[in-house]
């Protein structure tokens, strides 16, 4: 709102603007039912005013008249009108540069479907006159990029999993096995989406007590792991479970122990480090403690779920001398 169409307004509705206005800067949510029998009116005119505030502020924002953009927006979650930092929600050209070159260098998905998110994030995230400098940027990348040799389109698939991890759905599957190629039915509990190493992959427990009396690891308390790209076929049932939230799978603890997505039993493994780089090996391995220095040798040990380690330990050389497991 302009401050000569604020001249014209009464003083009530000036008051009742201030009021709110002043609410939204000491970081408050405005509830318009709330403010309108606070203030006597209908809840038409307190959007009318929130209305008024958000054009106000876009005036400010015209003129350069402040250091930060701010908009009131309506938060879902609080249910009311909130003042938003327009720079805190949107992305810089920086971050979305950043974001193409961690997409390229994924390889999660086909040519076509990358090569159409990128041109998504440009065009939507990024200001006209410096489109095509972060197209520039990534040309030669995206000119050059190999996409997975599956070639299976999926993206699809992540979405409606999601919705069943969030609806505490069960799902039936159709699985294409690595080992033998085969195909196999699973009725599943979907647990998390997890994308490592070029790959998205679903983590759920398998739904049947007879199928798991042949795992080797009987009543394991921890999910089998799926890639997307191998599920041919995928059914949301409508039967439910039951998480209790002391029991929920958290896959952010899951995903710093395991390794190549291969699991198995939780283990604590040791070895001696005496490569270049030790915080490489940190990065690696989220669990992995330093227990001693010496010299340019540092003993470390880690806790990490099946097999999968062991490739990336064989992979080290002579750098990784292994101690126990």
């Amino acid at each position: 709102m302009s401050t000569s169409k604020l001249d014209r307004e009464s003083p009530d509705k000036i008051s009742r603007i201030l009021s709110l206005y002043t609410k939204l800067r000491d970081g408050r949510c405005i509830h318009a039912a709330e403010e309108a029998a606070c203030h006597n009116v209908t809840i038409r005119s307190i959007q009318r005013d929130i209305k008024d505030i958000q054009e106000f502020l876009q005036y400010r924002q015209d003129e350069e008249l402040e250091p930060l953009a701010y908009t009131v927006v309506y938060d879902r979650r609080q249910k009311g009108y909130v003042l938003k930092n327009i720079e805190a929600v949107t992305f810089s050209n920086s971050e979305i540069l950043a974001i193409c070159k961690i997409l390229l260098d994924s390889r999660a998905f086909t040519k076509p479907e990358m090569t159409a998110m990128l041109d998504k994030l440009v065009t939507n995230c990024v200001a006209a006159e410096n489109q095509d400098i972060i197209r520039e940027l990534i040309k030669n990348e995206a000119f050059h990029y190999i996409e997975p040799h599956h070639k299976t389109v999926f993206i699809d698939k992540l979405w409606t999993i999601g919705q069943a991890i969030k609806n505490h759905q069960c799902i039936e599957i159709t699985y294409k096995r690595s080992k033998d190629k085969k195909f196999v039915t699973r009725k599943l509990q979907p647990a998390a989406i997890m994308f490592s190493e070029y790959y998205f992959y679903l983590t759920a427990f398998i739904d049947d007590k007879d199928l798991q009396q042949h795992f080797d690891v009987i009543n394991d308390s921890f999910p089998t792991i799926y890639r997307v790209d191998r599920i041919a076929s995928l059914t949301v049932l409508p039967e439910t479970f039951r998480v209790l939230y002391a029991d929920r799978f958290q896959e952010g603890e899951f995903r710093k122990r395991v390794q190549f997505m291969y699991g198995g039993r939780l283990k604590r493994i040791r070895f001696i480090y005496t490569g270049p780089d030790v915080e490489a090996i940190l990065d690696r391995l989220p669990t992995a403690i330093i227990e001693k220095k010496d010299g340019k040798a540092y003993t470390i040990s880690a806790e990490v779920f099946g097999d999968g380690i062991n490739m990336w330990l064989r992979s080290q050389g002579k750098n990784i001398q292994l101690l126990n497991e």
